[in-house]
């Protein structure tokens, strides 16, 4: 009834149709046409689920769009990116095989407006809802900044959502995260690359972009180069491990191999189709366009801290390749200790917290899943939000999978399902199924996974720019 209450409030005010339609039509029963609404007209034609679409505008101009199979379990995911790409992704196929409805919205007009976007999810429920009846599981997920999204709505909008399965988002939060990437892109301009920009991104992004995989990729010919971008890589929590140039994915390296964790570093840095240090540039100048200002800051950051609270694989694998360089990692923490700081604008903070500071404080249940091996969203970000689940006493309403895989949000269909499906079982029967690797692993493998499922235990390092702190 609370859920049914919210999503009629958001539709009233999406499209001025007052609460007792909106009512009326969420009281019918699922894989219908309640109310006398009209439902869906006939898509995908070859779809063996036979389903029908609704698709649309928000208040704001954002896209919405539903796949919606016949017939219908009560089911529905809703998740940022779907509308223009969804009705074609394989996850979508699966879920409409299990009578599940799957839509969404895009990131065309929100961008990295993300409480707008945490906002569009309600409101394009209630449109999915005016249209198809109430759902009897609502649940807010999708991957990357979907990922993120789906975070915030568990937290803003439980009365709307009755779950979430956030995948691969940076849930260290809007500031958070970005002061986590700072400290990677500041280490790296004082001591690899002076003068390229931290900050004050220039309208040019692609050449900014160019500017530093140029760069980066003359130090890594250097031993004193690779050093110094593994330090940074440690500092900023990055993985040591990445994609090749090409795309391809290496194997996990050898954890007590310095070479083989400083090229996998560098590699998420610098390599594969989406490199770390081109996301902080092309981002970050969006962010500060949204925001009206800088919202990241290093002020009182002590790096030789941060270095000794890193990975320690990649700590000592640091401390071997200065060895060999004949540097003294002394010299250069003391370098990055006198270094002009960047100070925030206070206004710009307030803002960019606003979209969001993930608290912890849960009301329905949410089930994340990350990548060890994310070089965008890092996996030492899921140890904050844990961490602020527990200190909320909100711990039996959350669950926290990883995946042993490199880039972003590299999860197949089968693992991304088996994440759902956990999630279903978890409403349906009201207590938690096993998600252990092993159990995960089984769910994805049951329906026919391709690659074999990658669900591993994993323990998250500590999150070293926590906001707030």
């Amino acid at each position: 009834m609370r859920r049914k209450v919210t999503a009629c409030l958001a539709l009233a005010l999406a499209t001025a149709v007052g609460c007792g339609t909106a009512a009326a039509a969420s009281a019918g029963t699922p894989g219908g046409t309640p109310g006398g609404t009209p439902g869906g007209t006939p898509c995908l034609p070859d779809s063996p689920a036979h389903p029908t679409c609704i698709s649309g505008t928000l208040d704001d101009g954002t896209p919405y769009e539903f796949v919606v199979p016949a017939p219908w379990n009560g089911t529905v995911v809703v998740a940022l990116d779907f509308a223009g790409t969804g009705r074609s992704e394989p996850l979508t196929a699966r879920l409409l095989a299990d009578g599940v409805a799957h839509g969404g919205t895009s990131r065309a007009i929100t961008g990295w407006d993300i409480r707008s976007a945490i906002d569009n999810q309600a409101e394009a429920l209630a449109r999915f809802e005016d249209a198809y009846g109430r759902a009897r599981e609502a649940i807010a997920s999708g991957t990357s900044m979907g990922g993120f999204v789906a975070a915030g709505v568990a937290q803003v909008h439980p009365g709307a959502f009755d779950a979430a399965v956030p995948m691969c988002g940076g849930l260290g939060g809007s500031v958070g995260q970005w002061n986590q990437k700072l400290d990677t892109v500041f280490v790296l301009e004082r001591l690899v690359a002076p003068g390229l920009p931290v900050i004050d991104i220039p309208a040019d992004i692609e050449s900014a972009r160019k500017a530093w995989i140029d760069a980066l990729a003359a130090a890594q010919q250097s031993p004193e180069g690779r050093a110094r971008i593994a330090l940074a890589a440690a500092i900023g929590q990055l993985p040591a491990w990445g994609r090749n140039p090409d795309g391809s994915a290496p194997p996990p390296p050898d954890r007590g191999d310095a070479a083989a964790l400083q090229q996998g570093a560098y590699l998420a840095l610098a390599g594969g189709p989406l490199p770390y240090i081109g996301q902080a540039m092309s981002s970050r100048r969006q962010i500060m366009d949204v925001v009206g200002g800088n919202p990241s800051w290093n002020t009182g950051v002590d790096y030789d801290k941060q270095l000794r609270l890193a990975d320690p694989a990649l700590g000592r694998a640091v401390r071997d390749l200065y060895k060999a360089a004949g540097l003294d990692l002394a010299a250069d923490l003391k370098n990055l200790a006198a270094a002009p700081r960047v100070a925030a604008d206070p206004d710009a903070v307030r803002r960019f917290s606003r979209g969001i500071v993930l608290d912890g404080r849960l009301r329905i249940p949410v089930l994340t899943v990350s990548g060890t091996g994310d070089q965008i969203s890092t996996v030492a970000q899921q140890q904050s939000y844990g961490e602020n689940v527990r200190r909320a006493g909100a711990n039996s309403l959350l669950r926290q999978t990883y995946t042993e895989t490199v880039g972003h949000c590299d999860f197949s269909p089968a693992e991304q399902e088996a994440a759902l499906t956990t999630m279903l079982d978890r409403l349906r029967s009201g207590h938690w199924p096993a998600t252990s690797a092993p159990a995960m692993n089984a769910r994805a493998a049951a329906s026919a996974a391709d690659p074999a499922p990658r669900y591993v235990p994993f323990t998250p390092p500590q999150f070293n720019r926590p906001y707030p702190g």
